[in-house]
């Protein structure tokens, strides 16, 4: 088949739905089909046989795109949308694989060349609004209803989570795939040398690790909240932060200098994924303090895979994958966070009955080959439609 991906955002860039892409995209030039995908002009070059990557180049240009909505991605994606209609032009297509709100531009233009188009969630737009932009909470339900249009006319939907299937499906959804993450840990081996954190800090006690971007919606202001009453209870505790951009960097490090716990929290900047496993072992308890969304992180996956107890915030994001037996699951409050963090550091056994759970349960339920498996089955479905 020749599919054109519709990837609205940098690629390829280390974070979810990039990573996500490029999962896809394996996948796809393992079958033997010839893709196109269509996105942003930032981000690296990937190789992979039978894929072209055409960029888009607006002018005047913008840089340093974030994940979530801004006005910086809207206007990339006017630029987006008119190469889009560019190459539906130019080359026959079997399907558009659109992802997030490329979606809309897949319903506009896919009729008029009666190309199958799949809509590919990987989270609720509507949600990503009205958390930005507060104004618009009096308007969610007009939000839906324009959000659910390219649900009911794509051929397929695909959500990457339990909870959007579930919002899919209130628009009777003909065929859906939940294409759920996967665990990145061993995906790669590292290209260089990785550090050992603990003595590179000269760290003697226990490690409590945060891996991710420092986006609001990730919950830091939670966890330093909630690492400055272990503090006080726990003296030989570090925290270690690993990734976000030096702008939240910096205004996080003025908050655990306000808390008193700066001499115990250490913001290491980005690190490569294929370096990621090699830092998560070394680490007591891998925190997720997430408040916002109900997409699941992707780092969670590699979170349960990599042999270290989980401490999470018990909220749809996680509990959709997460339950009692593979991780520790707290109330989104510092007190009940801090209390949950205590409990796991002081417990060598049950952390060690979690991992074990957690692991197996992700090398069951989101390994590389499940994923191939269900990308597989939608495109089998996908090959009858446009033939």
């Amino acid at each position: 088949m020749r599919i054109l991906i519709l990837a609205p955002h940098p690629f390829y860039q280390e974070r979810g739905t990039p990573i996500a892409v490029d999962l896809l995209i394996r996948v796809l030039s393992e079958r033997g089909d010839i893709v196109d995908l269509l996105t942003f002009h930032e981000g690296t070059n990937r190789e992979y046989n039978r894929l072209q990557i055409e960029r888009i180049n607006p002018f005047p240009g913008v840089n340093n795109l974030r994940p979530g909505f801004s006005l910086k991605k809207l206007y990339c994606d006017i630029f987006l949308f008119f190469r889009f209609i560019y190459l539906v032009r130019k080359n026959k297509y079997d399907v558009v694989h659109a992802i997030e709100e490329s979606a809309f531009m897949a319903l506009l233009i896919c009729p008029f060349y009666s190309i199958p188009f799949v809509y590919d969630m990987d989270s609720s737009m509507t949600t990503q609004l009205v958390d930005r932009l507060r104004f618009l909470r009096p308007f969610r339900r007009v939000l839906q209803f324009f959000e659910s249009l390219p649900m009911r006319y794509a051929e397929a939907v695909v959500p990457m989570c339990d909870a959007l299937a579930d919002e899919a499906r209130r628009y009777r959804v003909r065929n859906m795939v939940v294409l759920k993450d996967v665990s990145l840990v061993g995906q790669g081996e590292s290209a260089g040398v990785v550090k050992n954190l603990r003595q590179e800090l000269n760290l003697s006690g226990k490690v409590v690790m945060y891996i991710g971007n420092l986006e609001s919606y990730q919950g830091i202001d939670l966890l330093l909240q909630s690492f400055s009453i272990v503090k006080q209870k726990n003296i030989g505790t570090s925290l270690i932060v690993i990734g976000g951009v030096a702008e939240d960097i910096k205004r996080y490090q003025g908050l655990a200098k306000q808390l008193g716990i700066s001499d115990w929290v250490w913001f290491m900047g980005p690190r490569p994924v294929d370096e990621i496993g090699h830092y998560m072992v070394q680490a007591d308890v891998l925190v997720s303090p997430r408040t916002h969304g109900a997409n699941t992180p992707m780092k969670v996956y590699s979170y349960l895979d990599s042999g270290v107890a989980v401490l999470a915030t018990r909220l749809p994001t996680h509990t959709q994958v997460m339950n009692d037996e593979i991780a520790m699951l707290a109330e989104p409050e510092k007190d009940d966070f801090a209390e949950a963090m205590l409990n796991l550091l002081s417990d060598e056994r049950l952390r060690e009955r979690m991992s074990i759970n957690a692991k197996d349960f992700i090398q069951r339920e989101h390994s590389y080959s499940t994923f191939r498996e269900r990308v597989h089955s939608l495109y089998k479905h996908l090959e009858t439609v446009a033939h």
